[in-house]
């Protein structure tokens, strides 16, 4: 059984142990993805709480056919942090994208070609990042890519395809 089904099943029969391994597991993600949209730290420790007394009091609502379980939570974290801004920034307008800096990489074996991946990354065009990111970094399907930025499906293939085309393009010029 993957962690994400045990979380589920933790959530659906309002296990408490639910909310300790979605802290572990998504935390510093989700906690990332809050820092990028707010720039303050305090706040963005204020909106990851607020994210998952939400996730905990909305889990009945949850649908494993409409969504994987990251995907639900990091829209319900997103939300959270946009809703704090607005809330806390009423005169400046939000830009809001996804970031690699928000991706915890563990120490897993990496070698330093992976590492670098941020530095080609931020070769690419915003809009060919971001869909790279949210695919590759947080798992994404191109679907949940396109309902996230809110742009077309044939959109995300096209960006998805034009920024691997870019990447394979920049790795070609450092070797």
């Amino acid at each position: 059984m993957g962690i994400d089904t045990r979380i589920v099943g933790l959530l659906k029969a309002k296990d408490e142990k639910a909310l300790s391994l979605l802290y572990d597991n998504y935390s510093e993600v989700l906690y990332g993805v809050c820092f990028q949209i707010l720039k303050d730290s305090s706040a963005a420790e204020d909106a990851l709480q607020e994210s998952f007394i939400k996730i905990w009091k909305n889990s009945h609502t949850y649908d494993q056919k409409k969504a994987k379980l990251f995907t639900w939570i990091l829209r319900i974290t997103r939300n959270t942090a946009i809703d704090l801004y607005r809330k806390t920034n009423k005169t400046k307008p939000l830009e809001v994208q996804i970031g690699i800096n928000t991706v915890n990489i563990r120490d897993q074996g990496f070698d330093s070609d992976h590492l670098d991946v941020q530095n080609h990354m931020d070769q690419l065009a915003l809009k060919n990042k971001a869909v790279l990111e949210a695919i590759f970094f947080f798992g994404m399907t191109q679907r949940e890519v396109a309902e996230f930025l809110n742009i077309p499906l044939g959109t995300v293939k096209s960006r998805l395809r034009i920024g691997l085309k870019e990447l394979g393009t920049i790795y070609q010029f450092k070797q």
